[in-house]
């Protein structure tokens, strides 16, 4: 994908995360709001010239080794697409329900997360050749 898709991608899921909430659906929100911030993740990562990693554990982690770490990225976006990843494990696969409060929260912090990852990245962006990355 290109970092343009990447980006629509995440801004779709993040959408996606607000009507879930508003229909009382925590987890499914916890759900999208997470891959909202994942998806912009990938596009950041693209849009700087690094390699996407092939999991979910491989982008976290480049995220952190070559954005976060060296300073491209404030070290509370690294810590808010952590603590998604967190939550998004435990509503998917631990049982128990993500409170609705949490959600709510962790929707709003998509948002934010997939709003500076499109500022910081995306604007006229010169790694946006057209050839991307696959699935």
């Amino acid at each position: 994908m290109k970092v343009k898709e990447l980006i629509a991608k995440a801004e779709q899921a993040a959408a996606s995360a607000k009507v879930l909430l508003d229909t009382g659906d925590a987890d499914g929100a916890c759900n999208r709001a997470y891959y909202a911030m994942f998806d912009a993740a990938r596009a950041a990562l693209l849009a700087s010239g690094h390699s996407v990693g092939k999991t979910h554990k491989g982008v976290l982690n480049a995220f952190s080794d070559h954005l976060v770490k060296n300073g491209l990225v404030q070290k509370e976006m690294g810590r808010l697409l952590k603590q998604a990843e967190t939550f998004r494990y435990v509503a998917d696969y631990e049982g128990g329900p993500v409170e609705l409060s949490d959600a709510r929260k962790m929707v709003e912090q998509a948002e934010t997360f997939v709003s500076a990852m499109r500022v910081g990245f995306m604007d006229d962006n010169p790694n946006d050749d057209g050839f991307g990355i696959g699935p």
